[in-house]
């Protein structure tokens, strides 16, 4: 851990900063926090697809029953249906 960096929880790495704010709320130290200023440069890009309503609703319940997303289910369905194009 950086020491230059200031902590409200003193903690000397990740773990104590975990169990200090596993017990304390920030609303108790609000006036020991500083504005931070940071950029964050977003890589990934989401584009939508018109799909079938009961296909729709096809999809939702498989990824109910193997405990994922939708969105992850379409998107392992699709690499595996390409890696099928590509061989």
């Amino acid at each position: 851990m950086n020491n230059n960096k200031s902590s409200i929880s003193k903690a000397r790495d990740y773990d104590e900063i975990g169990e200090f704010w596993d017990i304390h709320e920030l609303a108790d130290h609000w006036g020991e926090t500083r504005p931070a200023e940071f950029e964050v440069d977003i890589q990934s890009e989401v584009i939508y697809y018109a799909v079938d309503n009961e296909l729709s609703d096809k999809i939702l319940v498989s990824a109910r029953r193997r405990g994922i997303s939708s969105d992850t289910l379409v998107n392992l369905w699709l690499q595996e249906k390409l890696q099928e194009q590509l061989s």
